[in-house]
């Protein structure tokens, strides 16, 4: 069964490109997200969640992590199946054959990365994303989305370069240790202390930069402004909650195996720091951004930086790590695809020309509003418990520098960032940008209010299930000498 959800997804795929019709393909992509969705319920649904499904010789599996992942990807991908309809009615001007088809593809390619249970495997799947999501970004065919394409491209074709680098760089540090072994996940882990030290620091480093260059880390996140920026909502959210989460789960795999082996400290010093740093960058970059989608890609940098301060600080943090996963890939959906629809109403996305969405979009306008103070971690909102369980853990574990940094920066990215959505949805609409028709509609604005309904519930109360199955993941990477 582990084949079905990568083949369902691609079979929907060929349907879409070769159906003639626009208005149709819109809908076999909701209908290979429900499929994709279903599979991966019953996979799920096993005993023991799955954990022991695992196909070509092991290099597929369904592990605790990936089950996380996997779940995660299966609903978000449905939800942003569902606004394109809405969405690309508004576009007839625009084919959406290549859109359509590829919404699928990447959806068949991440979920390839998240049960790619083989080092090299794992890159090769990696890579497939990059290259499904490509023309994805570039759907609105103008100046700016080109040249945005061609720097996700570039940049993240020399990220994946290093992250196939540190791969060769840790097969070699088995070889240097004397140790026969394969590039399986937990054959590695399991000889992780007789690999070569140094040759395993060096494996840390160049997989961190490159699958860093994947989720945006700073300073590898230069092509995350311009692609979100130019990208339509939709393509946002799949970019910031889906590639990104892929790439996360890479890291913390690799991680793994180097906590398992004589560098745990090494590990954690640079995870800590490249978050604190991430966060750093994107403060700065967030006070008085007037681009409102270039903002949210700041935000993105933000959350990848406390996603790798869970991770480095290990522990509890890691079940939050995991938890903050969900939550941001969330809210990233509320905030990403309300900022489309505002950026539909008044045709730009700049503060300058963009006010008094409250009484254009109402709607749009009001769950931007709710997006942003739940990116920012306040109560009842998902985030901010994920990011409670982070702050918490570091503290309980002596990083008190760290966790001191982390709620300072967490306040200058909520002054920074609410400026510009309360420029955005306050005051009152331009007279020199009239109506151009939009409003908030059914299609457009349900899947938006689902996730902002489920961000809410996970600030409230955490399914037995999910719960569970995030401790079990944090406590299967949460390896010890």
């Amino acid at each position: 069964m582990l084949y079905l959800p990568i083949f369902v997804p691609l079979i929907a795929a060929a349907a879409a490109f070769f159906t003639k019709s626009n208005r149709v393909r819109p809908w076999i992509a909701v209908a290979g997200a429900a499929a994709h969705s279903a599979i991966v319920y019953r996979l799920l649904a096993f005993p023991a969640g799955g954990a022991d499904l695992s196909a070509l010789g092991g290099w597929l599996r369904l592990d605790a992590p990936g089950r996380i992942v996997l779940g995660f990807l299966s609903v978000l991908f449905l939800l942003c199946s569902t606004y394109a309809p809405g969405y690309l009615a508004m576009r007839p001007e625009r084919d959406n054959r290549v859109f359509c088809a590829n919404i699928l593809v990447l959806s068949a390619t991440t979920t390839w990365m998240v049960l790619s249970y083989h080092l090299g495997l794992m890159w090769v799947a990696m890579e497939a994303t990059t290259l499904a999501s490509a023309p994805l970004i570039y759907f609105n065919r103008n100046q700016r989305s080109i040249e945005a394409t061609w720097k996700y491209l570039l940049i993240g074709s020399v990220g994946i370069a290093l992250a196939l680098l540190g791969s060769l760089f840790l097969s070699y540090a088995a070889i240097k240790g004397g140790v026969e072994t394969s590039l399986l996940f937990d054959d590695l882990t399991r000889v992780a202390s007789k690999l070569s030290a140094p040759w395993l620091r060096a494996a840390f480093v160049l997989t961190l930069i490159g699958y860093g260059t994947k989720m945006g880390l700073a300073p590898m996140h230069t092509w995350k402004p311009d692609a979100y920026g130019e990208a339509p909502g939709l393509v946002g959210t799949l970019l910031a909650g889906g590639v990104t989460s892929c790439a996360f789960l890479a890291i913390l795999r690799v991680q793994r195996v180097c906590r398992a082996g004589v560098e745990a400290g090494f590990v954690r010093d640079i995870l800590i720091f490249m978050g604190l740093f991430s966060m750093a960058v994107a403060a700065i970059f967030m006070v008085r951004q007037r681009d409102f989608k270039r903002m949210l890609a700041y935000s993105s940098v933000e959350h990848m930086g406390i996603l790798a301060i869970g991770v480095g600080v290990g522990g509890p943090a890691l079940y939050g790590a995991l938890l903050h996963m969900i939550n941001n890939g969330l809210t990233k959906g509320v905030l990403f695809l309300s900022a489309g629809n505002i950026h539909r109403a008044y045709g730009s996305k700049s503060t300058d020309q963009v006010s008094g969405a409250l009484k254009r979009t109402p709607l749009s306008a009001a769950l931007f509003l709710i997006g942003f103070l739940a990116i920012t971690g306040s109560p009842p909102f998902g985030p901010f418990v994920s990011e409670l369980t982070i702050v918490a853990a570091a503290f309980r574990r002596g990083e008190f520098v760290a966790g001191g940094l982390f709620l300072v920066l967490l306040a200058v990215v909520f002054i920074g960032m609410g400026g510009t959505v309360l420029a955005v949805v306050q005051g009152e609409p331009r007279e020199d940008r009239p109506p151009n028709g939009f409003r908030d509609h059914f299609t457009t604005a349900a899947p938006i209010v689902v996730f902002a309904a489920l961000v809410l519930l996970l600030g409230l109360y955490i399914p037995r299930t999910l719960e569970s199955s995030l401790r079990e993941a944090a406590a299967a990477l949460d390896v010890k000498r």
